[in-house]
């Protein structure tokens, strides 16, 4: 059987609608299928549309995770994730040709790597306070990425979470917001007043007027097209340059380590695991679990200090007053030119 139609069948038809992937999932999968077929097709001295089912022998693989690994210097992290793909490519041949299941089952028994577990870097309360302070709420995407800055240490999303905001996921009558998490699935979560308070003051004074294509994104860049999961890497990344020395900087992730702070901040709380992984959209309470590993006693003044900023209102916030007040002087100045 030819691998082609099989190719076309797992990307056009069972991805995407029997198993419901999300766009992310499915970009990642062509990305591994991209490497593995020229690999695969060169390894049996073939051309792409020559392959056929039965040349995804053990062998094939392993040598192509080989490559992934020592030729283009990809870390056993990657090489899992491609081999993720493929067994996922498996589980479709052996559901859809039950005459290929031999096959399938080889594919899907080849194990995982055993890949060293990153440091889960995240932010002390003070250190984020910093970070706050470093934004110049004057510049014209100051209350933009103020708060962006906010709702990750509040919410605890992901950045392409963040990024996929839409208007109406928000609710600020019930301080509620909905995110789109991996697997297609929603979540409800409850913000901190002052959160709803930055994200109200930036949709009705300082959102831009979108384009027509963005009408319904919640955070836009200058272009006034939606911001993008890059865009606030390199949003956070900046703000972190600025507030933290440069060795602070390299065991953190510049968005994710506000996600791995909110989880720390809930669990120095008393909050229970249940509770931090349903607001971070963990699929397994295994992956939760690994914020216990860390210790959290000698931090409990600092976190005082950043739940008395964090929990207080938009008039308590000596930026916002004098962003206020600059605006205000601005404005008189500006009518007295016209007298």
């Amino acid at each position: 059987m030819k691998l082609s139609v099989c190719i076309h069948q797992f990307f056009d038809h069972y991805l995407p609608h029997l198993k419901g992937a999300s766009k992310q999932t499915i970009r990642s999968y062509r990305d591994a299928f991209a490497l593995f077929l020229p690999f695969a097709a060169q390894y049996h001295h073939g051309a792409i549309e020559e392959l056929e089912i039965k040349h995804l022998s053990f062998n094939t693989i392993v040598a192509f995770l080989d490559y992934v690994e020592d030729q283009r210097n990809n870390s056993p992290r990657t090489r899992n994730q491609r081999l993720a793909a493929i067994k996922s490519f498996a589980k479709m041949i052996r559901l859809i040709y039950p005459d290929q299941k031999d096959i399938a089952q080889t594919m899907r028994n080849i194990p995982q790597k055993r890949a060293q577990k990153k440091l889960i870097g995240y932010l002390m309360p003070d250190e984020i306070l910093k970070v706050f302070q470093a934004v110049d709420l004057q510049k014209s995407e100051g209350i933009r990425d103020y708060t962006i800055l906010h709702l990750l240490a509040d919410s605890g999303a992901r950045a392409t979470e963040i990024a996929d905001l839409k208007l109406d996921y928000f609710d600020p009558g019930k301080n509620t917001l909905a995110i789109l998490g991996k697997g297609n699935r929603y979540r409800q979560i409850l913000l901190l007043p002052k959160t709803v308070e930055l994200m109200t003051l930036y949709i009705d004074e300082y959102r831009p007027t979108p384009r027509p294509l963005y009408q319904n994104r919640l955070f836009l860049n200058q272009r006034s097209q939606a911001l993008t999961r890059h865009g606030i890497y390199r949003m956070c990344k900046k703000y972190l340059g600025m507030a933290l020395p440069e060795k602070r900087l390299n065991n953190l992730s510049p968005a994710h380590s506000f996600r791995h702070s909110c989880a720390v901040n809930m669990l120095s709380q008393g909050k229970d695991l249940t509770e931090i992984k349903n607001r971070l959209g963990h699929e397994k309470l295994e992956t939760t679990m690994g914020y216990l590993r860390l210790d959290l006693h000698s931090k409990k003044e600092l976190q005082k200090t950043f739940i008395e900023f964090t929990t207080s209102k938009i008039a308590f916030d000596k930026k916002v007053d004098t962003l206020i007040d600059w605006e205000a002087k601005a404005k008189t100045l500006a009518w007295m030119d016209t007298l």
